[in-house]
Order: structure tokens, then C-alpha cells, then sequence
């Protein structure tokens, strides 16, 4: 059965993060041009941030923003119903509200009544009421298949040793783990639930050149078939005016400059600030670095940075607070290294563009992503010591090891490349047979009823 032969109603329900926004958003768009009527919701404050972009770019699109309604406590006010916008004390707030939410979306459910639901990792109770009504359910993963299938065989077999010997984790990055599970009295439902719960299928941002084996051993582990859906890399960056920074990077030379970016919802403290600029000052390369502050935080740039760096480094780097336009600056020729923190959206982006990863992972699936990356043979990883801090003294060595030494970051270069053209040649098909998946499901349950 063709998918052209009606048209089906699909209710997408990310988490409140950016970081699952906007893949959650790639998808609508590209299910949307396979003649799917798309359901998007989030709160209001998440729609405002992307509903422009929808208007300009994709006004042929069928895609419907859907207003989820959280409940309003004077602590958490409408324009804090995201995590970019959330001061750090309020998060678990923010998760209490969203999770109070199901009332909310039980109505949405019930007045758009979608042929699917595409859910996310923090509202596993969506799945469940989408089931009750008779409404299928696939979970949308936007992390990677290398660390779901790391963590999924550690939960299973414990001590046992993972099958691919890249993959690991040090110490600290273990107990940080076990430290987590606890805090939010997780286990194995917590990490995995949404696998089981996942009609038939679990969709992944991932694709089968960069991440197949991974793929495989997660469907074994989870009983599930793993449909990749490709990298979801959005070709639009904001409206905000960043021809400053564009004009600075175009004076540099052929893979000159590395751009330093921890993501938007990711804060060094002070000490790794002035690691990360002291390392800078040892590495004789240009440099973007786009530094954050919590919301509300008392400290600013000129606090954090060491005394007289912006004048000692003013020729060859630029400081920017806050955004960045990370697709464009990676895609720009003078970009020969991109030091990352390694959430999964940041590294498919870099291999995108075939720009070497030089790994710094902080937290949850990073660490993962990071040795994936080395494994790939894209990117180097600056190590840390027993409390998971790093050196000025490797921050530069790494750098350098990408972005000045020939032999090794042009190596790493045309790895970069080769999976670059392997994950572009995935695209078409992957969505593809995405849709085919999705639409032979809700066939089916309409079948049913």
C-alpha cells in the first residue's frame, strides 16, 4: 500500500528542551512533505520559538502547533515552561509541572484523535494513555544508538563486559551515573520503558554508516526494530543577525579556526573557564568559543575569563555570549575543529559538515558520544583526571592535534568526509522508510477498530 493513498494524522510530543525541540521539529517537517498531517506540541513558550521558522520556511507544510498547558505556579510563569529559559533550582519544578501535564495533553489526544503518537523519553505516561484510546505509540529517541545500547546492556548484565571495547566509561562518569539513578529513584523502567511501551517500532536520530552495529545490538537487546531516521540536521539557522561573526571567519585560513561550543543548555564554572581560555592561550589557532551563564547568574565574561585574555588573544579569537550560528560556522571553510561537549545533535552536525570533533563530554549519553566519536576515527578526546577535570595542557594538545598537525587533522578530516557523504546518502532513504514504517502501523491498528 502506498503512503500516498490517504493522509494520516500524527501527533508529535517532545520534552521541553531545544535539544529535542528542534529534532522532534526536523521530523514534523520531513513527515510532513511524505503526506502526513503533523501535530505538534509543546507549551507556548517553545511554540513562539519556532513558529516563525515554520511560517517563512515551510509554509507549504501541513504542520499544526498544539499549545500544552502545564499547571500555572506563580514560581514557574508561562515564559519559564522551557529548559532554555529555567534558572537550574527550578528545573525539577519544571519536570513536576510537565508531568502534571497529562490532563492537558488527555484532552489534546482526545479532540485531535491521531492515528499516532511520536513520543519522548520523559513522558512515558503519553504512550500509555495514547494506548488506552486504541491510538498506537512510538517512542523517538534524540540520542544516539551507541550509548542506548551501552547502558541497556549494563542494566541487563551488569559488570558483564560490552561487546564493542571502545565504548566506556571512566570512574567518575560511572559513579556520576549510579549518582543519577538514585537521585531520581530510576531503574531500569526509567531508562528502558519506552522501548517496551514503542509500538513495533523505536525511532532513532542516527543513521546505519555511523552507528549500524549499535543499531543492531539495540534491537537485539530491546526486542524492537531500529529505524534511523538520519541526522535531522535543520538547514536554517535563526533570524538573529550574526553576519559579524560570519564576516570575522571568512578572514581566516582554510581550517584554521576551532569553534568551542557546550550546547545551550550546558555551564563550565569558573575553573573550567579559565582551564579552557589558559589552554587557548597554548594553542596557536583561531578561535570561536561561545560562552553561557545559567539564567541569573552574578558572574559575566570579563569575571570569568583570566585577567587580560580578550587583549592577548584579540586577533585570533572571538568570545560570543550566549547563540552562536553553529550550522553555519561549521559549514564555513575557514572551520577546522569543532571542540564540543558531544550532545548527540552537536556531533551529527559535525560529521554533517565533516568537521573533526574534539570531545569534552560532561554528562549523561556524552561520554558515549565522545568514544564514538574517537572510534570513528573523527575526533580525539581530551582526557580528564580522577574528578573528571580537565587540563589546560591537554585542552591544548588536542586542539592542535585536530586543527595544526597535517597528518592527523587531515586524517581525520577525510574520515569526517567519508562519513559525511555516507550519512547524506542515508537521508532520503532513511525518511523513507520511515514513513513506510509509520504509515503500515497505523494501517494496522486501523485495521482493528
Amino acid at each position: 500500500m502506498e503512503i500516498q493513498q490517504t493522509t494520516l494524522r500524527i501527533l508529535l510530543f517532545p520534552w521541553l528542551a531545544h535539544s529535542h525541540i528542534f529534532p522532534f521539529l526536523e521530523l514534523a517537517k520531513k513527515l510532513s512533505q511524505k503526506n502526513f498531517n503533523i501535530y505538534f506540541c509543546s507549551t507556548a513558550t517553545n511554540l513562539s520559538s519556532i513558529s516563525k521558522s515554520i511560517e517563512k520556511n515551510f509554509c507549504d507544510l501541513s504542520i499544526q502547533l498544539v499549545e500544552l498547558h502545564l499547571p500555572l505556579w506563580p514560581e514557574l510563569p508561562p515564559h519559564y515552561h522551557t529548559t532554555k529559559n529555567v534558572p537550574p533550582d527550578l528545573m525539577p519544578k519544571l519536570h513536576q509541572a510537565f508531568q502534571l501535564s497529562s490532563s492537558s495533553f488527555a484532552e489534546i489526544t482526545k479532540t485531535i484523535k491521531p492515528d499516532l503518537l511520536i513520543y519522548d523519553f520523559f513522558q512515558p505516561w503519553a504512550a500509555t494513555l495514547a494506548s488506552s484510546l486504541g491510538i498506537p505509540a512510538v517512542f523517538f529517541s534524540t540520542s544516539g544508538a551507541a550509548a542506548y545500547s551501552f547502558y541497556h546492556h549494563k542494566f541487563t548484565y551488569g559488570n558483564a563486559i560490552f561487546p564493542h571495547k571502545a565504548i566506556y566509561l571512566l570512574d567518575c562518569e560511572r559513579m556520576n551515573l549510579e549518582a543519577l539513578l538514585k537521585s531520581k529513584d530510576a531503574g531500569d523502567d526509567f531508562a528502558f520503558g519506552n522501548f517496551k511501551r514503542s509500538c513495533e517500532v523505536v525511532l532513532m536520530k542516527s543513521c546505519w554508516g555511523i552507528e549500524g552495529k549499535y543499531l543492531d545490538l539495540l534491537s537485539v537487546l530491546c526486542q524492537k526494530k531500529m529505524v534511523p531516521v538520519g541526522p535531522l540536521v535543520a538547514q536554517n539557522d535563526s533570524e538573529e543577525d550574526y553576519s559579524e561573526i560570519m564576516q570575522w571567519l571568512s578572514k581566516k585560513n582554510q581550517f584554521s579556526t576551532v569553534f568551542i561550543s557546550f550546547g545551550s543548555e550546558n555551564y563550565l564554572s569558573k575553573m573550567q573557564i579559565e582551564e579552557m581560555a589558559q589552554g587557548l592561550e597554548l594553542c596557536d589557532v583561531n578561535f570561536i568559543w561561545v560562552v553561557r551563564f545559567p539564567v541569573g547568574a552574578a558572574i559575566g565574561i570579563k569575571e570569568a575569563l583570566p585577567e587580560g585574555f580578550l587583549e592577548r588573544v584579540k586577533d585570533r579569537g572571538m568570545i560570543v555570549q550566549g547563540w552562536a550560528p553553529q550550522a553555519t560556522i561549521l559549514a564555513h571553510p575557514s572551520t577546522g575543529g569543532f571542540l564540543s561537549h558531544c550532545g548527540w545533535s552537536s556531533i551529527l552536525e559535525s560529521i554533517y559538515y565533516g568537521v573533526p570533533v574534539i570531545s569534552m563530554p560532561l554528562k549523561y549519553d556524552q561520554p558515549i558520544n565522545a568514544r564514538l566519536v574517537v572510534e570513528a576515527g573523527v575526533g580525539v578526546e581530551v582526557p580528564k583526571d580522577e574528578n573528571g577535570q580537565f587540563k589546560k595542557e591537554d585542552v591544548a594538545k588536542a586542539i592542535n592535534n585536530v586543527v595544526v598537525e597535517k597528518k592527523t587533522g587531515e586524517g581525520m578530516r577525510l574520515k569526517a568526509k567519508e562519513l559525511s557523504n555516507k550519512m547524506k546518502d542515508e537521508e532520503e532513504l532513511a525518511i523513507n522508510e520511515t514513513s513506510e514504517q509509520l504509515f503500515q502501523l497505523c494501517v494496522k491498528y486501523k485495521q482493528k477498530q
